[in-house]
């Protein structure tokens, strides 16, 4: 595997505990999470990985996405 690969796997787990995790704090169905995500100012940022954003702990990603 190249750089390249692992980190597109590495993005998309994150993004998989992100939205879990978005899920649980607050208190809403995957489905939702999945949307309240992929709308938020920071999905394009992580997945771009602007400024290393994407090393960030998914916990505190999470909380910055919840705080919208």
């Amino acid at each position: 595997m190249n750089g390249e690969v692992l980190e597109r796997a590495y993005k998309e787990r994150l993004e998989e505990r992100i939205i879990s995790y978005l899920a649980q704090i607050k208190n809403i169905d995957l489905s939702k999470a999945i949307d309240f995500y992929y709308n938020s100012r920071f999905a394009d940022k992580i997945a771009q990985g602007e400024y290393g954003i994407q090393y960030l702990d998914y916990k505190i990603l999470a909380q910055l996405v919840a705080e919208k």
